[in-house]
């Protein structure tokens, strides 16, 4: 994501965003991540945002690598012990590098049209049999939210489409509601996948 719009946005509200609580189904999504991935396993937190996940999969014994395109959001983390990048998701170059990908509604900031490029860099990167974890709103278009964030919504399955086209085997997804920092609440869609 490189949108300077929604960077903006971002970096305006890094303490807010602090605040939001997950749902219980992310909760819950995030640990079967760590998981299935397993202790000491590599893992990329991709549009790590402030860093809170990469901390809790840090915590859990992960080796966490975190890539974000908000300084503020990459300062954030630095400064609570995340070894975090700016960067976009353009900058996923690796080859079989990962144990897991972590891209907790990160990827619906990216165009439609980068979509299949994106998950195709990701599935290069993780090694075979490496874990994906996917968030995703669930909708149809591509607008800018009330905080003046760009977003892509996908249906199910086009997002499971995608998947298969890049490569990946879905294991299995869960759905569920929740509120964004804009305050307005969405349906979501976890998925999680292997290369």
């Amino acid at each position: 994501m490189s949108d300077e719009r929604t960077i903006k946005a971002y970096t305006e509200r890094v303490a807010d965003y602090l605040k939001i609580p997950l749902p219980a189904e992310q909760l819950e999504a995030r640990q079967a991540f760590v998981d299935a991935v397993r202790e000491g396993g590599y893992v990329l937190d991709l549009g790590s945002g402030p860093g809170s996940d990469s901390a809790f999969l840090m915590r859990q014994g992960l080796k966490v690598r975190a890539l974000d395109a908000t300084p503020a959001f990459v300062e954030h983390a630095r400064s609570n012990g995340v070894d975090a990048h700016l960067g976009t998701f353009d900058d996923v170059a690796e080859v079989a590098q990962y144990d897991g990908v972590y891209a907790s509604f990160c990827l619906l900031h990216a165009p439609r049209a980068d979509f299949p490029r994106h998950l195709s860099a990701i599935h290069t990167a993780l090694k075979p049999g490496g874990r994906l974890f996917l968030g995703m709103k669930l909708g149809t278009g591509e607008h800018r939210d009330a905080l003046d964030r760009y977003y892509t919504y996908y249906t199910q399955p086009e997002i499971e489409a995608a998947l298969t086209s890049a490569g990946f085997t879905i294991d299995r997804t869960v759905q569920g509601m929740g509120m964004g920092l804009a305050g307005s609440y969405d349906g979501f869609i976890l998925v999680f996948a292997h290369a």
